[in-house]
């Protein structure tokens, strides 16, 4: 094991497809945003010139492009950078990508991956700073994985490679600079195996992708006031790993879900209606949610931090849950 940046285990992870597999290729390299840590894909692309291409900037284009290669026996990864472009392709990723290989009956594959930074990252308001991962989850036929580590985004990276279904990879900017250790032995992470990343046991709390960053500043604190708290990260959505959440909130009997999504119809609305429906025997209290508020995320720093879930809101939510 050895200690990285989220931002490398990434890039990283990209070459490590690349070498292998002479069919994977990128379409568009802003994986890293306009971030510092930018200069690594432009180091791959260097590495890789003929392999990492630059689309112009035309969502419904370029994605049909991808999938098409997919269906020829290509393997692409489609870097569709600010989550709200997705919009732009959801004919491509929700009406044809999710369905293909179901109206064929299985003749024809489609391994591509779709890869969109979601959330509040700080200024990016109403038009950059969406979170559409439950949108897709609504929609058979996609694998979904949203990683909150650098272990998980390479691990998660190496099962999706070889997916032959098509994978929404949902990042989040704010995790670039998350340091953890990886696995230099090739490990796969398998879709549908959630992981426990601190253990508690007075109540579990349920995040995804940067959440799960939230939820373990959240837990912190939580230490500190006498709350045992363990956090647990799906990993994936498609599959959900519904086995171990609910093993988890059975064992301490309370249950916060946290979502940069909105609160209505969000990924954490799903994951609450899930412990409702089957683990409501372990409940001794109502599962609280907090996630972004039901508002088009403003521009404006002290606004978006209100709209926003933070650790101080995961944190009241528990308190409130554990008396």
């Amino acid at each position: 094991m050895r200690e990285v940046a989220y931002a490398e285990a990434l890039v990283d992870g990209l070459r490590e497809i690349l070498a292998k597999d002479e069919r994977a290729f990128i379409m568009g390299g802003y994986f890293l945003g306009l971030t510092p840590r930018r200069t690594l894909m432009a180091k791959l692309r260097d590495d890789f010139p003929a392999r990492v291409w630059y689309p112009p900037i035309a969502e419904t284009g370029y994605v049909g492009t991808a999938i098409g290669a997919a269906m020829a026996g290509l393997r692409p990864i489609v870097d569709i950078a600010t989550a709200s472009f997705i919009f732009h392709a959801f004919p491509q990723v929700v009406n044809e990508a999710a369905n293909i290989r179901y109206m064929t009956g299985g003749q024809t594959k489609v391994p591509v991956i779709f890869h969109f930074n979601q959330g509040i990252r700080g200024g990016g308001a109403a038009q950059h700073s969406h979170s559409p991962q439950a949108m897709l989850w609504n929609t058979p036929g996609l694998l979904i994985m949203a990683p909150s580590s650098p272990r998980d985004v390479q691990g998660l990276l190496r099962t999706a490679a070889t997916c032959d279904d098509p994978v929404v990879f949902v990042d989040h900017v704010k995790l670039f600079e998350v340091t953890g250790p990886v696995s230099e032995d090739g490990t796969a992470i398998p879709f549908g195996q959630a992981d426990v990343k601190r253990k508690g046991t007075d109540l579990t709390i349920i995040a995804t992708s940067y959440s799960v960053q939230v939820a373990l500043a959240a837990a912190e604190s939580l230490a500190a006031r006498g709350v045992s708290a363990e956090v647990v990260d799906p990993r994936t959505l498609v599959p959900f790993d519904g086995d171990t959440v609910l093993a988890s909130v059975a064992k301490t009997g309370r249950a916060v879900v946290v979502d940069e999504c909105h609160r209505r119809c969000g990924v954490g609305a799903e994951i609450a209606a899930v412990l409702a429906e089957e683990g409501f025997g372990y409940l001794r209290a109502p599962v609280r949610r907090v996630a972004a508020l039901d508002v088009p995320i403003p521009f404006s720093r002290p606004l978006e931090e209100y709209v926003e879930p933070t650790a101080e809101k995961v944190v009241a939510a528990a308190l409130e849950i554990a008396k």
